[in-house]
């Protein structure tokens, strides 16, 4: 396959940023689209030039560093993670535009390198559960309904990659923030922060500087792990129950 890209170059954090055109070819449809990326690297390498910065780590799907906008699409035209995307997704002299996620509390760092510690922050926020030190408690010993468990397997399958915010029309991040409050807030395990988790976690997402969500759904739409929209439904309903018991405080 011969192939034109146009990559978003952008030196630094402070640089103006510019979409460069450069036609790659000898790609096979085999390839993974990082892969793709990869060959264009060499070559500008080879050629004295600065090699294109993307993020990737595992390669697998599993840890959502491989965040592009891949013809306006986050992740590209698959429902999948972008080093999963394979080039037969794409024909033989396709224009291809590459770009990194769009959005305010993603800053671009290098290239297509966004800084997401942001979310990071959200999880320190409250993004975790009080437990006694010492051996691991027996598996059986606090009985959690199947339904219970399955609602918190769903959500927690989200790996924070990001392209529900750059999907997002308003740069939201609900879809990641009710994700990770509600597979902790639904166990008997999350209760104790059960209150102070959602108004901890939903304030540092505000100060964060996310856009407020309008339920367009293109953050479902374009999450890989298929985190459903009525998420940010139930995590509304746990912020609400949450401010209601500390009014009364």
């Amino acid at each position: 396959m011969k192939l034109i890209l146009r990559v978003w170059r952008q030196k630094n954090a402070d640089a103006e940023g510019a979409m460069s055109t450069y036609e790659v070819d000898g790609i096979s449809s085999d390839m993974s689209f990082l892969e793709m990326l990869d060959t264009l690297n060499e070559k500008l390498i080879l050629r004295g030039e600065d090699p294109v910065a993307f993020d990737h780590d595992c390669r697998e799907g599993i840890c959502g560093a491989c965040s592009l906008v891949i013809n306006g699409d986050a992740h590209g035209p698959e429902r999948t993670t972008t080093c999963q995307l394979h080039m037969r997704s794409f024909r033989d002299g396709d224009t291809i535009d590459v770009e990194p996620w769009r959005a305010a509390a993603f800053p671009v760092v290098k290239d297509l390198v966004v800084d997401r510690s942001a979310f990071d922050r959200i999880i320190q926020a409250g993004g975790y559960i009080s437990v006694p030190t010492g051996a691991a408690p027996e598996a059986h010993a606090t009985p959690v309904p199947k339904a219970d468990a399955d609602f918190a397997f769903e959500h927690a399958e989200c790996i924070g990659c990001g392209a529900c915010v750059a999907a997002c029309p308003n740069g939201s991040a609900m879809l990641f923030t009710s994700a990770k409050i509600n597979h902790l807030n639904v166990l008997p395990q999350g209760a104790p922060e059960r209150e102070t988790r959602v108004l901890d976690m939903v304030g540092q997402m505000d100060a964060e500087g996310f856009g407020g969500c309008t339920l367009t759904g293109e953050c479902a739409t374009a999450c890989p792990k298929g985190i459903p929209l009525p998420s940010i439904a139930a995590m509304n309903k746990e912020w609400l129950r949450a401010q209601r018991k500390a009014s009364r405080r």
